[in-house]
């Protein structure tokens, strides 16, 4: 007897090819059968007809590590047929942790929600199973996470003894099962930091074949530059470079993602290892204090700023900036200013409007693109639409409004690809043997409903999602089954048999 089976529906496996019509079975969490299965009675039995069976998407840039503690539902991602997330992005990750140091205050907030006693990746997977989590989660290993904890906020390179202290966090890290090693190169403390010194952690993820993930130094005026570095990075470590939220930020640079990625083609050519992921929006969201010089905040920065989060204010949220000071009477270099040299005013989350909607479309298309939210899981305040809607817009404006990407290429962008790249073991694919991390929807009505305005909408058309073989989102309901797994890079997941 089946514990699951989804009948008649539009099969696409994630790699690639076009969809054929069957049904899948799934006993326990993995999926055990797919054809044309007998009428003997399954448990729970979906009538498919018209829609499209996928593997679970997968985030492949996430921030999720404290939300997984704070939101163990993690609807905003399991609506979206989110079953997996890639956390500790650009530089900031939950462990390594040390209990006498606050372990997240380089984040500004970006990691909030991290409860427990934990100081590694062990420990901090043992405490977020203990909430039950809804969906898996992948690991990387934060740079700025590292730097802040050995060197402080110290403006200089390590010495010897503190560099080997670094490469010994990100080592353990990895043998615990992290997909690799992530910087935020733009941030503090990473920002600090040399290429030889991001060369000399980065090259940690070599023996275990894993990736050096980035968000560049640079996403403007000096994004070439930027890609130069990053692809050194990864040439002179050995390692596979991952790109984070592709971008060139600013109307001045706008276009120039065609440049870089004519760089990272030819790197591919010469049998480098390189990827990429993008955001599908025109807006970027951060910790507002990384984007400004408080001695000469840039005006024109400042015009396309939107709060979305500002403990200091709370009024503010999902106000523009420019709004904001035409009230108080200020101008926005003040208004800058008033912001964020205000108690608490670092922990303020921005959205900044700098992207040429163009430039996401080239992105897209672009050969084995992958697709990351990047958002920031703050629901107290109006985050970017991204966190609830990146999964959803990508098949509905981009797929089938626009037509920039097949309906099976990008379901394996965002399935089997990023499955592949970040080491996750028999998931992203639709196949005998494989988990069942499912998503059910309708090809002809998925769409994000979120908004700046009214970011925290679930989408449409995004019907039942499985996670381990266990039905966890129907019809907008959530189950909260709590059958996330914390894996590990292509391994068996945390608390499962080698």
């Amino acid at each position: 007897m089946h514990d699951l089976v989804v009948r008649n529906v539009k099969i696409l496996d994630g790699l690639g090819g076009e969809a054929t019509i069957g049904d899948v079975a799934v006993v326990g969490d993995r999926i055990a059968e797919l054809g044309e299965i007998s009428a003997t009675r399954a448990e729970v039995e979906i009538d498919g007809a018209g829609q499209y069976l996928a593997p679970g998407f997968v985030d492949t840039h996430a921030h999720d590590d404290g939300a997984f503690f704070r939101h163990p539902g993690m609807e905003f991602k399991l609506a979206q047929g989110v079953t997996t997330v890639v956390s500790g992005n650009c530089g900031f990750s939950a462990i390594p942790a040390d209990a006498e140091k606050d372990s997240v205050a380089a984040s500004g907030g970006i990691l909030a929600g991290l409860e427990g006693e934990f100081s590694d990746l062990n420990g901090y997977f043992a405490a977020v199973l203990e909430r039950a989590p809804a969906i898996n989660n992948m690991m990387l290993v934060g740079h700025n996470t590292i730097r802040s904890l050995v060197l402080g906020d110290a403006k200089r390179a390590p010495s010897k003894d503190e560099l080997r202290t670094m490469r010994q966090h990100v080592s353990d890290a990895l043998e615990q099962g992290a997909c690799g090693f992530s910087t935020g190169l733009i941030y503090r403390p990473g920002r600090y930091s040399d290429t030889e010194e991001v060369i000399a952690l980065a090259e940690m993820a070599r023996p275990h074949d894993a990736l050096y993930t980035t968000h560049m130094r640079n996403e403007g005026d000096r994004l070439l530059e930027a890609v130069d570095e990053s692809l050194t990075i990864g040439k002179e470590s050995g390692v596979h470079l991952h790109i984070s939220h592709h971008k060139s930020a600013g109307p001045g640079n706008w276009g120039k993602v065609r440049d870089s990625l004519s760089k990272v083609d030819s790197a591919i050519r010469a049998r480098q290892a390189v990827t990429l992921d993008v955001y599908p929006y025109t807006a970027g969201s951060g910790r507002m204090i990384e984007y400004f010089n408080l001695e000469r905040p840039s005006p024109e920065l400042a015009a396309v700023i939107r709060i979305a989060s500002c403990p200091a204010f709370r009024e503010y949220e999902g106000r523009m900036l420019k709004d904001i000071a035409e009230e108080k009477g200020l101008s926005l270099e003040e208004a800058v200013l008033h912001v964020l040299t205000a108690p608490k005013g670092d922990r303020t989350i921005c959205i900044q409007f700098i992207i040429d909607e163009a430039d996401v479309e080239t992105n897209l298309a672009h050969a084995d693109m992958m697709v990351g939210s990047d958002g920031i899981p703050d629901l107290r305040g109006r985050p970017h639409p991204r966190l609830f809607g990146t999964f959803p817009r990508i098949l509905g404006h981009y797929v089938r409004k626009r037509g920039i990407l097949t309906l099976p290429e990008a379901v394996r962008r965002m399935t089997s690809l990023a499955a592949s790249t970040f080491g996750l073991h028999d998931r992203g694919v639709i196949r005998e043997g494989a988990f069942a991390d499912l998503v059910l929807f309708n090809a002809d009505t998925v769409i994000d409903l979120a908004s700046y305005d009214d970011p925290k909408q679930e989408p449409e058309g995004i019907n039942c999602v499985v996670v381990n073989g266990k039905v966890a989102y129907q019809n907008g309901e959530h189950r909260y089954p709590g059958t996330g797994k914390m894996l590990r890079f292509r391994r068996s997941a945390y608390g499962e048999p080698e």
